[in-house]
């Protein structure tokens, strides 16, 4: 048992990001600045920031979920390097100014993806 649990940390700290930012930052507000970076899209200004904001949520908390799970881990890890893609492209397009260090939030970023998919085929490889 104890050899299953090492071979899944990598998915295990995956999964916990994904859940971090998806229940705790979007679903239950405890990053409000994220509502700001979504609200600088101009089509998502005024009141359709917040339930955009939580979809996102709902969608990084599913990811979470799916990773834990280790079924169809590279499909997974495809998933998230798109949104990861598309979240830092809108940030950085339209919320620039309200990031404040782009620079490092793209080397967590790759850092994290870096995990994801080396988390990825450890699973793939079970």
């Amino acid at each position: 048992m104890q050899r299953q649990f090492g071979r899944r940390f990598a998915s295990a700290a995956v999964a916990g990001v994904w859940l971090y930012h998806g229940a705790w930052c979007k679903l239950l507000g405890g990053c409000p600045e994220q509502v700001d970076v979504v609200a600088s899209v101009p089509w998502l200004r005024g009141n359709r920031a917040k339930p955009v904001l939580l979809a996102i949520g709902v969608v990084e908390t599913a990811l979470a979920v799916w990773v834990a799970s280790g079924r169809r881990p590279r499909v997974a890890a495809a998933v998230g390097t798109a949104l990861v893609t598309g979240m830092n492209a809108g940030g950085l397009t339209f919320g620039r100014h309200q990031i404040p260090a782009p620079k490092t939030m793209l080397a967590e970023n790759a850092a994290f993806l870096a995990l994801a998919w080396l988390a990825a085929e450890e699973d793939a490889r079970a």
